[in-house]
Protein backbone atom coordinates (compact mmCIF):
# COMPACT_ATOMS: atom_id res chain seq x y z
CA UNK A 1 0.00 0.00 0.00
CA UNK A 2 1.11 2.94 -1.00
CA UNK A 3 1.64 6.49 1.39
CA UNK A 4 -0.70 8.89 -0.46
CA UNK A 5 1.32 12.48 -1.20
CA UNK A 6 -0.33 15.17 1.41
CA UNK A 7 -1.93 17.90 -0.64
CA UNK A 8 -0.29 20.81 -1.28
CA UNK A 9 -1.45 24.01 1.27
CA UNK A 10 -0.13 27.54 0.00
CA UNK A 11 2.20 28.73 2.88
CA UNK A 12 -0.29 31.86 2.64
CA UNK A 13 -2.89 29.98 4.13
CA UNK A 14 -0.82 28.14 6.75
CA UNK A 15 0.05 31.51 7.69
CA UNK A 16 -3.57 32.29 7.75
CA UNK A 17 -4.54 29.21 9.74
CA UNK A 18 -1.77 30.14 12.48
CA UNK A 19 -3.21 33.99 12.78
CA UNK A 20 -6.56 32.35 13.71
CA UNK A 21 -5.28 29.84 16.09
CA UNK A 22 -2.88 32.14 17.50
CA UNK A 23 -3.58 35.52 17.66
CA UNK A 24 -7.57 34.75 17.49
CA UNK A 25 -7.48 36.43 13.84
CA UNK A 26 -9.67 35.39 10.67
CA UNK A 27 -9.98 38.13 7.81
CA UNK A 28 -12.63 36.99 5.11
CA UNK A 29 -11.08 38.25 2.43
CA UNK A 30 -7.43 39.04 0.94
CA UNK A 31 -8.14 42.61 1.13
CA UNK A 32 -9.24 42.48 4.85
CA UNK A 33 -6.19 40.35 5.62
CA UNK A 34 -4.13 43.30 3.47
CA UNK A 35 -5.82 46.64 5.26
CA UNK A 36 -4.90 44.66 8.54
CA UNK A 37 -1.34 44.23 7.71
CA UNK A 38 -0.78 47.72 6.71
CA UNK A 39 -3.21 49.19 9.90
CA UNK A 40 -1.66 47.16 12.65
CA UNK A 41 2.30 47.72 12.12
CA UNK A 42 3.28 46.33 14.73
CA UNK A 43 1.12 43.29 14.71
CA UNK A 44 1.61 42.18 11.66
CA UNK A 45 5.19 42.45 11.57
CA UNK A 46 5.18 40.90 15.53
CA UNK A 47 3.63 38.04 13.37
CA UNK A 48 5.78 37.42 10.64
CA UNK A 49 9.07 37.52 12.96
CA UNK A 50 6.73 35.31 15.43
CA UNK A 51 5.25 33.17 12.69
CA UNK A 52 9.01 32.44 11.20
CA UNK A 53 10.21 31.95 14.60
CA UNK A 54 13.36 34.46 14.20
CA UNK A 55 15.59 34.17 16.95
CA UNK A 56 17.75 36.94 18.62
CA UNK A 57 19.84 36.89 21.90
CA UNK A 58 18.06 40.03 23.10
CA UNK A 59 14.58 40.89 23.09
CA UNK A 60 13.61 43.67 21.32
CA UNK A 61 11.66 46.61 22.95
CA UNK A 62 9.32 47.27 20.25
CA UNK A 63 8.67 46.55 16.65
CA UNK A 64 8.29 49.68 14.98
CA UNK A 65 10.12 52.47 17.23
CA UNK A 66 8.69 55.18 15.74
CA UNK A 67 6.38 55.43 12.32
CA UNK A 68 8.38 58.10 10.56
CA UNK A 69 9.74 58.04 6.48
CA UNK A 70 12.78 57.97 6.45
CA UNK A 71 14.50 56.64 9.18
CA UNK A 72 12.02 54.32 10.70
CA UNK A 73 13.64 52.44 13.62
CA UNK A 74 12.41 48.32 13.49
CA UNK A 75 13.10 46.29 16.29
CA UNK A 76 15.18 48.12 18.26
CA UNK A 77 17.18 45.96 20.41
CA UNK A 78 16.79 43.03 18.43
CA UNK A 79 20.24 41.49 16.79
CA UNK A 80 19.88 38.89 14.22
CA UNK A 81 22.11 37.90 10.73
CA UNK A 82 20.96 37.01 7.37
CA UNK A 83 23.53 33.78 7.43
CA UNK A 84 22.53 32.80 11.03
CA UNK A 85 18.85 32.56 9.53
CA UNK A 86 19.99 30.35 6.62
CA UNK A 87 22.36 27.98 8.47
CA UNK A 88 18.97 27.73 10.54
CA UNK A 89 17.78 25.02 7.89
CA UNK A 90 20.90 23.02 7.79
CA UNK A 91 20.45 19.59 9.47
CA UNK A 92 16.11 19.76 8.73
CA UNK A 93 16.95 20.51 4.72
CA UNK A 94 19.94 17.91 4.51
CA UNK A 95 17.92 15.12 6.35
CA UNK A 96 15.21 15.73 3.91
CA UNK A 97 17.20 14.95 1.29
CA UNK A 98 17.29 18.48 -0.49
CA UNK A 99 20.57 20.47 -1.28
CA UNK A 100 20.99 23.72 -0.50
CA UNK A 101 22.19 24.88 -4.02
CA UNK A 102 21.49 23.43 -7.49
CA UNK A 103 24.05 25.31 -10.20
CA UNK A 104 23.67 24.74 -14.42
CA UNK A 105 25.63 26.82 -17.22
CA UNK A 106 26.52 26.48 -21.02
CA UNK A 107 28.78 24.21 -21.01
CA UNK A 108 26.56 21.58 -18.77
CA UNK A 109 28.38 21.93 -15.85
CA UNK A 110 25.62 20.89 -13.55
CA UNK A 111 26.94 20.89 -9.52
CA UNK A 112 24.78 20.18 -6.05
CA UNK A 113 26.13 21.75 -3.35
CA UNK A 114 24.69 20.09 0.15
CA UNK A 115 23.30 22.44 2.93
CA UNK A 116 26.54 21.07 5.46
CA UNK A 117 28.64 21.96 2.44
CA UNK A 118 27.09 25.12 1.92
CA UNK A 119 28.20 26.06 5.96
CA UNK A 120 31.47 24.80 5.69
CA UNK A 121 32.50 26.95 2.85
CA UNK A 122 31.02 30.07 4.04
CA UNK A 123 32.77 29.85 7.66
CA UNK A 124 36.12 28.98 5.72
CA UNK A 125 35.84 31.80 3.92
CA UNK A 126 34.72 33.89 6.97
CA UNK A 127 37.51 32.68 9.01
CA UNK A 128 39.61 33.49 5.69
CA UNK A 129 38.18 36.76 5.76
CA UNK A 130 38.83 37.83 9.62
CA UNK A 131 42.22 36.79 8.86
CA UNK A 132 43.13 39.30 6.60
CA UNK A 133 41.90 41.43 9.20
CA UNK A 134 38.14 42.11 7.68
CA UNK A 135 35.84 44.18 10.37
CA UNK A 136 32.17 44.17 10.84
CA UNK A 137 31.43 47.53 8.44
CA UNK A 138 33.98 46.90 6.01
CA UNK A 139 33.03 46.72 2.84
CA UNK A 140 33.90 43.13 0.30
CA UNK A 141 32.86 43.80 -3.53
CA UNK A 142 32.37 41.25 -5.59
CA UNK A 143 32.75 41.11 -9.41
CA UNK A 144 31.23 37.43 -9.66
CA UNK A 145 28.86 35.65 -12.32
CA UNK A 146 25.64 34.17 -11.10
CA UNK A 147 27.77 30.89 -9.59
CA UNK A 148 27.58 28.75 -6.41
CA UNK A 149 30.71 30.68 -5.36
CA UNK A 150 29.27 34.09 -5.43
CA UNK A 151 26.54 33.08 -3.20
CA UNK A 152 29.23 31.78 -0.63
CA UNK A 153 31.22 34.58 -0.81
CA UNK A 154 28.16 36.83 0.24
CA UNK A 155 26.78 34.20 3.07
CA UNK A 156 30.81 34.96 4.40
CA UNK A 157 30.92 38.42 3.79
CA UNK A 158 27.39 39.09 5.68
CA UNK A 159 28.24 36.40 8.64
CA UNK A 160 31.31 38.32 9.69
CA UNK A 161 29.34 41.64 9.72
CA UNK A 162 31.35 42.82 6.35
CA UNK A 163 29.02 44.88 3.57
CA UNK A 164 28.39 42.91 0.74
CA UNK A 165 28.35 44.72 -2.92
CA UNK A 166 27.91 42.56 -6.17
CA UNK A 167 28.62 43.87 -9.79
CA UNK A 168 28.10 41.06 -13.23
CA UNK A 169 30.92 40.44 -15.25
CA UNK A 170 29.09 41.89 -18.28
CA UNK A 171 29.58 44.99 -16.81
CA UNK A 172 32.38 47.80 -18.19
CA UNK A 173 35.08 48.53 -15.78
CA UNK A 174 34.21 52.02 -15.52
CA UNK A 175 30.88 51.38 -14.41
CA UNK A 176 31.71 49.05 -11.65
CA UNK A 177 34.27 51.76 -10.41
CA UNK A 178 31.24 53.97 -10.89
CA UNK A 179 30.37 51.43 -8.03
CA UNK A 180 32.93 50.09 -6.38
CA UNK A 181 34.76 53.27 -5.71
CA UNK A 182 32.04 55.26 -3.93
CA UNK A 183 32.64 52.18 -1.26
CA UNK A 184 35.94 51.94 -0.69
CA UNK A 185 36.10 47.95 -0.64
CA UNK A 186 38.84 46.51 1.73
CA UNK A 187 38.36 42.95 -0.08
CA UNK A 188 37.70 42.22 -3.78
CA UNK A 189 36.28 38.62 -5.10
CA UNK A 190 36.29 38.66 -8.39
CA UNK A 191 36.23 36.25 -11.83
CA UNK A 192 38.77 36.31 -13.86
CA UNK A 193 36.45 35.15 -17.06
CA UNK A 194 33.07 34.13 -17.83
CA UNK A 195 31.12 31.77 -20.44
CA UNK A 196 28.33 33.69 -21.97
CA UNK A 197 26.69 33.02 -25.10
CA UNK A 198 28.90 30.42 -26.23
CA UNK A 199 31.77 32.67 -26.05
CA UNK A 200 34.70 32.63 -23.35
CA UNK A 201 35.18 35.97 -22.16
CA UNK A 202 38.53 36.85 -20.21
CA UNK A 203 37.91 39.48 -17.44
CA UNK A 204 41.54 39.28 -16.17
CA UNK A 205 42.91 43.04 -17.74
CA UNK A 206 39.37 44.27 -15.73
CA UNK A 207 40.88 43.18 -12.60
CA UNK A 208 44.19 44.46 -13.10
CA UNK A 209 42.79 47.74 -13.80
CA UNK A 210 39.87 47.31 -10.69
CA UNK A 211 42.76 46.51 -8.42
CA UNK A 212 45.08 49.40 -10.15
CA UNK A 213 42.01 51.80 -9.48
CA UNK A 214 40.39 51.17 -5.85
CA UNK A 215 43.21 51.68 -3.55
CA UNK A 216 41.03 50.77 -0.96
CA UNK A 217 41.19 47.31 -1.51
CA UNK A 218 44.27 45.41 0.55
CA UNK A 219 43.29 41.57 -1.03
CA UNK A 220 42.09 40.06 -3.87
CA UNK A 221 40.63 36.30 -4.23
CA UNK A 222 40.15 35.15 -7.48
CA UNK A 223 38.18 32.57 -9.03
CA UNK A 224 39.73 31.46 -11.70
CA UNK A 225 38.30 30.73 -15.49
CA UNK A 226 40.09 28.76 -18.45
CA UNK A 227 39.98 31.99 -20.26
CA UNK A 228 41.78 34.08 -17.96
CA UNK A 229 45.35 34.96 -19.78
CA UNK A 230 46.79 36.58 -17.10
CA UNK A 231 47.33 35.58 -12.73
CA UNK A 232 46.77 38.31 -10.62
CA UNK A 233 49.99 39.09 -8.57
CA UNK A 234 49.53 38.67 -4.73
CA UNK A 235 46.20 37.16 -4.90
CA UNK A 236 44.58 34.31 -2.78
CA UNK A 237 42.89 31.62 -4.65
CA UNK A 238 39.00 31.09 -4.75
CA UNK A 239 39.73 26.98 -3.75
CA UNK A 240 42.95 27.54 -1.21
CA UNK A 241 39.87 30.80 0.42
CA UNK A 242 37.71 27.77 1.11
CA UNK A 243 39.55 24.61 1.23
CA UNK A 244 39.61 24.81 5.37
CA UNK A 245 37.73 22.40 6.89
CA UNK A 246 38.63 21.42 10.96
CA UNK A 247 37.29 22.49 14.33
CA UNK A 248 37.16 26.48 13.70
CA UNK A 249 35.23 25.54 10.80
CA UNK A 250 32.50 23.80 12.54
CA UNK A 251 32.83 25.92 15.21
CA UNK A 252 32.09 28.82 13.08
CA UNK A 253 28.55 31.13 14.10
CA UNK A 254 27.85 34.16 12.48
CA UNK A 255 28.09 37.06 14.43
CA UNK A 256 24.71 38.49 15.86
CA UNK A 257 24.51 41.84 14.76
CA UNK A 258 22.36 45.19 15.43
CA UNK A 259 18.38 44.77 13.30
CA UNK A 260 19.71 47.58 11.48
CA UNK A 261 23.23 46.49 10.81
CA UNK A 262 24.09 47.30 6.98
CA UNK A 263 24.14 43.94 4.99
CA UNK A 264 24.36 44.51 1.69
CA UNK A 265 24.83 47.95 -0.92
CA UNK A 266 22.70 47.57 -4.28
CA UNK A 267 22.98 50.43 -6.64
CA UNK A 268 20.34 52.52 -8.94
CA UNK A 269 20.36 52.86 -12.83
CA UNK A 270 22.48 56.33 -12.36
CA UNK A 271 20.48 57.52 -15.24
CA UNK A 272 21.42 60.96 -13.23
CA UNK A 273 24.74 61.15 -12.40
CA UNK A 274 26.47 58.17 -10.42
CA UNK A 275 24.57 55.25 -9.25
CA UNK A 276 23.69 55.78 -5.76
CA UNK A 277 25.10 53.34 -2.97
CA UNK A 278 21.68 52.11 -1.67
CA UNK A 279 22.67 50.59 1.82
CA UNK A 280 19.81 47.77 3.28
CA UNK A 281 20.27 46.47 6.51
CA UNK A 282 20.13 42.52 7.97
CA UNK A 283 17.05 42.44 9.76
CA UNK A 284 14.29 44.60 7.07
CA UNK A 285 15.96 42.29 4.60
CA UNK A 286 15.41 38.67 6.45
CA UNK A 287 12.08 39.84 7.70
CA UNK A 288 10.36 41.81 4.16
CA UNK A 289 11.97 38.35 2.31
CA UNK A 290 9.89 35.66 4.56
CA UNK A 291 6.95 37.66 4.07
CA UNK A 292 7.30 37.62 0.50
CA UNK A 293 7.64 34.10 1.01
CA UNK A 294 3.47 33.97 1.97
CA UNK A 295 3.04 35.29 -1.69
CA UNK A 296 5.48 33.54 -3.53
CA UNK A 297 4.99 30.11 -1.91
CA UNK A 298 8.26 29.63 -1.17
CA UNK A 299 8.00 27.69 2.12
CA UNK A 300 11.29 25.10 2.25
CA UNK A 301 10.97 24.07 6.26
CA UNK A 302 8.25 26.38 6.64
CA UNK A 303 6.10 23.72 4.64
CA UNK A 304 6.91 20.42 5.64
CA UNK A 305 4.67 18.90 2.88
CA UNK A 306 6.52 20.44 0.37
CA UNK A 307 10.34 20.13 1.27
CA UNK A 308 10.99 19.25 -2.48
CA UNK A 309 10.39 22.73 -3.37
CA UNK A 310 13.14 24.08 -6.39
CA UNK A 311 13.62 27.55 -6.74
CA UNK A 312 14.69 29.31 -10.14
CA UNK A 313 14.67 33.22 -10.65
CA UNK A 314 17.07 33.72 -13.78
CA UNK A 315 19.16 37.16 -12.78
CA UNK A 316 22.35 38.09 -13.23
CA UNK A 317 23.98 39.47 -10.06
CA UNK A 318 23.80 42.76 -11.05
CA UNK A 319 20.26 43.05 -10.91
CA UNK A 320 18.35 43.10 -7.77
CA UNK A 321 16.03 39.48 -8.88
CA UNK A 322 19.79 37.71 -7.98
CA UNK A 323 19.30 38.78 -4.01
CA UNK A 324 15.56 37.27 -4.35
CA UNK A 325 17.08 34.38 -5.77
CA UNK A 326 19.55 34.00 -2.68
CA UNK A 327 16.70 34.53 -0.32
CA UNK A 328 15.18 31.02 -1.02
CA UNK A 329 17.87 29.74 1.49
CA UNK A 330 16.09 32.00 4.20
CA UNK A 331 13.59 29.36 4.48
CA UNK A 332 15.19 26.36 3.66
CA UNK A 333 14.59 25.82 -0.08
CA UNK A 334 17.01 24.90 -2.57
CA UNK A 335 18.15 27.17 -4.85
CA UNK A 336 18.48 26.60 -8.40
CA UNK A 337 20.81 28.92 -10.59
CA UNK A 338 21.70 29.31 -14.15
CA UNK A 339 24.89 30.87 -15.53
CA UNK A 340 24.32 32.49 -19.07
CA UNK A 341 22.57 33.55 -21.67
CA UNK A 342 18.69 32.59 -21.43
CA UNK A 343 18.86 32.83 -24.88
CA UNK A 344 21.58 30.73 -26.72
CA UNK A 345 25.12 31.81 -28.63
CA UNK A 346 24.30 34.71 -30.47
CA UNK A 347 24.89 33.23 -33.54
CA UNK A 348 22.39 30.49 -33.08
CA UNK A 349 19.30 31.72 -30.41
CA UNK A 350 17.97 28.86 -28.59
CA UNK A 351 15.02 29.96 -26.21
CA UNK A 352 14.79 26.84 -25.21
CA UNK A 353 17.57 26.47 -23.01
CA UNK A 354 16.12 27.50 -19.20
CA UNK A 355 13.23 25.20 -20.08
CA UNK A 356 15.55 22.30 -20.26
CA UNK A 357 17.40 23.56 -17.50
CA UNK A 358 14.51 23.52 -15.50
CA UNK A 359 13.36 20.16 -16.57
CA UNK A 360 16.96 18.67 -16.34
CA UNK A 361 17.12 19.97 -12.34
CA UNK A 362 13.18 19.10 -11.39
CA UNK A 363 12.44 23.03 -11.35
CA UNK A 364 9.08 23.96 -9.29
CA UNK A 365 9.07 27.91 -9.97
CA UNK A 366 10.77 29.30 -13.17
CA UNK A 367 11.60 33.24 -12.59
CA UNK A 368 12.68 35.37 -14.78
CA UNK A 369 12.07 39.13 -16.42
CA UNK A 370 9.32 39.50 -18.73
CA UNK A 371 11.57 40.27 -21.91
CA UNK A 372 12.85 36.48 -21.71
CA UNK A 373 8.69 34.86 -21.86
CA UNK A 374 8.36 37.29 -24.54
CA UNK A 375 11.49 36.23 -25.79
CA UNK A 376 10.44 32.78 -26.08
CA UNK A 377 7.03 33.27 -27.14
CA UNK A 378 8.35 34.80 -30.26
CA UNK A 379 10.45 32.94 -30.96
CA UNK A 380 7.64 29.89 -31.21
CA UNK A 381 9.57 27.46 -28.06
CA UNK A 382 7.39 24.60 -27.54
CA UNK A 383 7.78 23.22 -24.25
CA UNK A 384 6.51 19.87 -24.99
CA UNK A 385 9.94 19.21 -26.57
CA UNK A 386 12.10 21.03 -23.41
CA UNK A 387 11.92 17.88 -21.17
CA UNK A 388 10.28 16.49 -18.14
CA UNK A 389 8.42 19.75 -16.94
CA UNK A 390 6.06 18.08 -14.63
CA UNK A 391 7.53 19.73 -11.13
CA UNK A 392 6.88 23.20 -12.00
CA UNK A 393 3.85 24.79 -10.73
CA UNK A 394 4.96 28.46 -10.01
CA UNK A 395 6.02 31.26 -13.22
CA UNK A 396 7.39 34.45 -11.89
CA UNK A 397 7.91 37.77 -14.02
CA UNK A 398 9.17 41.00 -13.38
CA UNK A 399 11.28 43.90 -14.57
CA UNK A 400 8.52 44.92 -17.38
CA UNK A 401 5.41 44.68 -17.75
CA UNK A 402 4.24 41.26 -18.85
CA UNK A 403 1.65 41.32 -21.65
CA UNK A 404 -1.42 39.53 -21.68
CA UNK A 405 -0.81 37.90 -24.92
CA UNK A 406 2.43 36.66 -23.43
CA UNK A 407 1.06 35.39 -20.55
CA UNK A 408 -2.01 33.20 -21.84
CA UNK A 409 1.10 31.64 -24.24
CA UNK A 410 2.78 30.51 -21.22
CA UNK A 411 -0.67 29.31 -19.80
CA UNK A 412 -1.60 27.42 -23.10
CA UNK A 413 2.00 25.79 -23.12
CA UNK A 414 1.77 24.33 -19.62
CA UNK A 415 -2.39 23.08 -20.31
CA UNK A 416 -0.80 21.11 -23.39
CA UNK A 417 1.96 19.20 -21.41
CA UNK A 418 -0.16 19.18 -17.89
CA UNK A 419 0.63 16.74 -16.01
CA UNK A 420 -0.90 17.77 -12.72
CA UNK A 421 -3.85 19.85 -11.98
CA UNK A 422 -2.17 23.00 -10.77
CA UNK A 423 -0.66 22.91 -14.33
CA UNK A 424 -3.83 23.19 -16.58
CA UNK A 425 -4.02 26.68 -15.42
CA UNK A 426 -0.45 27.57 -14.24
CA UNK A 427 -0.38 30.33 -11.64
CA UNK A 428 1.75 33.42 -12.76
CA UNK A 429 3.80 35.16 -9.90
CA UNK A 430 3.74 39.09 -11.53
CA UNK A 431 5.38 41.31 -9.34
CA UNK A 432 5.90 45.13 -9.12
CA UNK A 433 8.75 45.77 -6.87
CA UNK A 434 12.40 47.75 -7.23
CA UNK A 435 15.98 47.71 -6.07
CA UNK A 436 15.58 50.82 -3.67
CA UNK A 437 14.00 48.51 -0.90
CA UNK A 438 14.79 44.80 -2.43
CA UNK A 439 11.21 44.01 -2.86
CA UNK A 440 7.94 43.82 -4.26
CA UNK A 441 4.55 46.65 -3.73
CA UNK A 442 2.77 44.30 -5.68
CA UNK A 443 2.74 40.85 -6.60
CA UNK A 444 0.10 37.55 -6.56
CA UNK A 445 -1.06 34.97 -4.20
CA UNK A 446 -1.93 31.32 -5.20
CA UNK A 447 -5.41 31.70 -3.83
CA UNK A 448 -6.47 34.74 -5.39
CA UNK A 449 -8.03 34.42 -9.17
CA UNK A 450 -5.76 35.20 -12.21
CA UNK A 451 -6.05 37.58 -14.99
CA UNK A 452 -3.82 37.31 -17.74
CA UNK A 453 -1.34 40.76 -17.80
CA UNK A 454 -3.03 41.91 -14.58
CA UNK A 455 -0.87 41.71 -10.94
CA UNK A 456 -3.06 39.69 -8.50
CA UNK A 457 -2.86 42.10 -5.37
CA UNK A 458 -0.61 44.26 -3.10
CA UNK A 459 1.54 42.94 -0.63
CA UNK A 460 1.23 42.57 2.61
CA UNK A 461 2.67 45.06 4.67
CA UNK A 462 3.19 47.65 1.45
CA UNK A 463 0.61 50.43 2.00
CA UNK A 464 0.38 51.08 -1.90
CA UNK A 465 -1.46 53.53 -3.46
CA UNK A 466 -1.08 55.78 -7.00
CA UNK A 467 -1.26 59.43 -6.32
CA UNK A 468 -1.84 62.30 -9.03
CA UNK A 469 0.34 65.04 -9.13
CA UNK A 470 -1.22 66.72 -6.71
CA UNK A 471 -0.63 64.10 -3.74
CA UNK A 472 -4.19 62.53 -3.98
CA UNK A 473 -4.91 58.40 -3.84
CA UNK A 474 -6.73 58.33 -7.49
CA UNK A 475 -8.37 54.64 -8.67
CA UNK A 476 -8.87 53.90 -12.50
CA UNK A 477 -6.27 56.41 -13.48
CA UNK A 478 -2.61 57.21 -14.05
CA UNK A 479 -0.41 57.50 -11.01
CA UNK A 480 2.82 57.56 -9.19
CA UNK A 481 3.20 54.62 -7.24
CA UNK A 482 3.44 55.45 -3.24
CA UNK A 483 4.13 53.19 -0.22
CA UNK A 484 2.27 55.63 2.10
CA UNK A 485 3.56 53.63 5.63
CA UNK A 486 7.67 52.17 6.52
CA UNK A 487 8.16 48.96 5.76
CA UNK A 488 11.15 46.73 7.23
CA UNK A 489 13.23 46.59 3.86
CA UNK A 490 13.56 50.69 3.65
CA UNK A 491 16.87 51.75 2.90
CA UNK A 492 18.85 52.64 5.59
CA UNK A 493 21.19 55.34 3.70
CA UNK A 494 22.88 56.32 0.28
CA UNK A 495 27.01 55.27 1.65
CA UNK A 496 28.45 58.57 2.09
CA UNK A 497 25.09 60.43 1.84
Amino acid sequence: MTTPTPAHIPLIRLYQNWLREQRGLSFGSYRALWEWSVTDLDAFWQSIWDYFALQSPTPHTAVLGRNVMPGAPWFPGAQVNYAQQVFRHVDAAHAAGQPALISDDETGRARALSWPELRRQVASLALHLQAQGVQPGDRVAAYMPNVPETIVAFLATVSIGAVWSVCAPDMGTNAVLDRFSQIEPTVLIAADGVTWAGRDIDRSAVLHELRAKLPSVRHVIVLHHPAASESIADSADWASATARNDAQTTAFEPLWLPFDHPMWIVYSSGTTGLPKPIVHPHGGMVLVALASGLHMDIGGSYQPNNFGERFHWYSSTGWVMWNCQVAGLLSGTTCVIFDGSPGGPRDAPDWGTLWRFAARHGVTFVGSGAAFFAGCAKAGVDLATSGDLSRVRALGSTGSPLSAEVQQWGTDQFARIARTPAQRDIWWFNISGGTDFAGAFIGGSRELPQQAGVMQCRMLGAAVEAWNEAGEPVLGQVGELVCTQPIPSMPLYFWND
